[in-house]
């Protein structure tokens, strides 16, 4: 199925300030046909990189005071890998590649070392595997209030604990902590998400089961079949979808998403959903 998608970003420049954007769709498999443009203003001198192993794509762009706008527009065949969730396992820690032990550990926004005990009491007894994960779900969206304006930038999972209320970064962020303390590889991600409403960013996680990772969102606000990604990092920090070194002050985003093949009313899928394999 097509899809077109984009964002409008607007921002007040106080000072010489470097931004850095991470608003390009990766480039996946299941992001097939990919075409996109990013428009700056006029005469800025924008360089581009994309992460060999992570794939995230960045923008990096030197503005002096004023006005600094940039327009993203994308058009794309999702083509996503489905599986049923009875059939995927978790890997002991003994099995899993190298290249996946950091998704293991703590992070600042993550202390998975500090709910161990937590995780274990709620979700150690419970069946391995898609549906441990799809457990600690439904104990996130049962538990913690989606309430915008509940938490900030510095809001750890530990606290959305205490606080019980969050955003899908504090969803997504939970999420990750309780798999890591239970020894399954997960991660955070950032995406374009088709029937979220209002329309925004979103933010939902991954966790590593059978041979490859496999999307997972608490918020129930967006099916998994119409996600696509960003960008992938071990929490927040590390896909933020801007970043300014200076001074500035940014408008609301302006975020679309259409699909060629359905309404945001249609019957969300069952099955588990892959955006990639091994990476």
């Amino acid at each position: 199925m097509t899809v077109k998608l984009g964002c409008n970003l607007t921002y007040e420049v106080t000072a010489d300030t470097i931004f850095v954007f991470n608003v390009e769709v990766a480039r996946l498999a299941a992001n097939a046909n990919l075409k996109d443009t990013v428009t700056v203003n006029p005469g800025a001198n924008v360089e581009f990189y994309e992460s060999p192993v992570r794939r995230n794509r960045y923008l990096r762009v030197p503005a002096s005071p004023g006005t600094l706008s940039l327009h993203y527009e994308a058009e794309l065949t999702l083509d996503v890998v489905r599986a049923d969730p009875q059939t995927l396992a978790e890997v002991p820690v003994a099995e899993l590649p190298f290249s996946l032990l950091p998704y293991l550990l703590p992070t600042r926004f993550v202390p998975s070392d500090r709910v161990a005990g937590f995780a274990q009491a709620e979700f150690g007894q419970l069946p391995k595997g898609h549906q441990r994960v799809s457990a600690i779900c439904n104990w996130i969206n049962d538990h913690i209030a989606y309430t915008p304006g509940s938490s900030d930038a510095e809001t750890t999972a530990a606290e959305t604990i205490m606080n019980r209320a969050g955003v899908c970064r504090d969803f997504a962020h939970l999420g990750i902590t309780f798999c890591r303390a239970l020894g399954i590889p997960a991660r955070y991600v950032t995406c374009y998400a088709y029937g979220l409403s209002p329309p925004d960013f979103h933010a939902v996680f991954e966790a590593y089961l059978g041979d490859r990772w496999w999307l997972f969102d608490p918020t129930r606000q967006a099916a998994l079949d119409g996600l696509v990604r960003i960008g992938v990092g071990r929490d927040a920090a590390e896909v933020a979808f801007a970043t300014l070194f200076g001074g500035g002050t940014a408008s609301p985003p302006e975020v679309w998403i259409n699909r060629s093949d359905r309404t945001p009313s249609d019957v969300w899928t069952t099955d588990a959903i892959s955006l990639e394999g091994l990476s």
